[in-house]
């Protein structure tokens, strides 16, 4: 495991994932939205952001946090591995709430400076509906750019605890 993605809904602990991978892994973690999020919220261009990913899947070592549908293709051709956190969506809710309530006005450190939690009922539609809209692209961007790599398909907080515990072995 050199190059490693992990996607999946909001909610579904992709960056916290992709922290542990990368600490036992030893490798960067580079989380996405850092890369798309400038400071009050405000997106980045498609283009640059395209383009820091491109340098960044060119490294020949990384765990990569974020879905960002439109550069699977710059990073699924050169990911060795995917861990897919495909959990329920009342799993994802409930997380991504607590989370929200938890952190409320402050900065996670997968953000840029100056993007503090805040409650988006926008936000939550698009998780509530994450499964419908977006699943459907995920897996068919699995089967066109990811056949090489190994798929981690992980469906319950228990699953992804299973994996960690079979890395952690290693």
């Amino acid at each position: 495991m050199r190059r490693v993605m992990v996607i999946g809904s909001p909610g579904s602990g992709k960056s916290t994932m992709a922290r542990r991978l990368a600490d036992r892994l030893a490798l960067p973690m580079i989380a996405l939205d850092t890369l798309y999020w400038r400071p009050g919220w405000v997106e980045n261009s498609r283009a640059a952001f395209r383009e820091a990913v491109a340098q960044y899947a060119a490294m020949p070592a990384w765990v990569m946090d974020g879905n960002y549908s439109f550069t699977y293709d710059l990073r699924m051709p050169v990911a060795d591995t995917v861990v897919w956190l495909d959990l329920p969506r009342w799993t994802c809710m409930r997380s991504l709430l607590l989370r929200t309530a938890r952190g409320y006005g402050r900065t996670r450190d997968t953000l840029p400076p100056g993007c503090p939690e805040r409650f988006d009922v926008e936000f939550l539609g698009y998780v509530w509906n994450f499964n419908t809209s977006q699943r459907p692209g995920m897996v068919a961007a699995l089967e066109k750019f990811a056949g090489h790599a190994r798929l981690h398909r992980l469906e319950s907080r228990k699953d992804g605890e299973r994996f960690m515990a079979m890395i952690e072995q290693r």
